[in-house]
């Protein structure tokens, strides 16, 4: 496989399995609506729907990719500033990080930001 065909097939993989990862996430949360998270979190709750509903949908066809990686980056410091801040330098029973899925989810996105969606994508940058 050529270098340039690789390297947007690695960036395809990547839009679509934290796309798909956290558009999951967005998908439970639709039938109950904003009410339960805008009581949780106030205002900030309707950014909970932006980052795992559009982020994700962006970032999976590829338009305006960086855009929706850049909201699910955000979406991910919120969710780890608010719901895990005192787990960030815990490490679990096993000896992995405590929010080893969230950092996942969280430097994925950035590298996406950085990198692009690659030529595989609606904008084929």
């Amino acid at each position: 496989m050529h270098p340039t065909t690789a390297d947007n097939v690695g960036k395809l993989i990547l839009r679509l399995v934290l796309g798909l990862l956290i558009l999951l996430h967005g998908i439970a949360k639709i039938p109950s609506g904003a009410a339960g998270i805008v009581d949780m979190a106030g205002v900030i709750g309707y950014g909970v729907f932006i980052g795992e509903v559009l982020g994700p949908v962006l970032l999976i066809i590829g338009w305006h990719a960086r855009i929706g990686a850049a909201l699910i980056a955000i979406n991910m410091l919120f969710a780890i500033g608010m719901m895990h801040p005192d787990e960030i330098f815990m490490l679990n029973q096993h000896g992995g990080w405590q929010i080893e899925l969230q950092g996942m989810y969280l430097l994925t996105a950035l590298a996406l930001v950085f990198t692009g969606p690659g030529k595989l994508s609606i904008n084929q940058k």
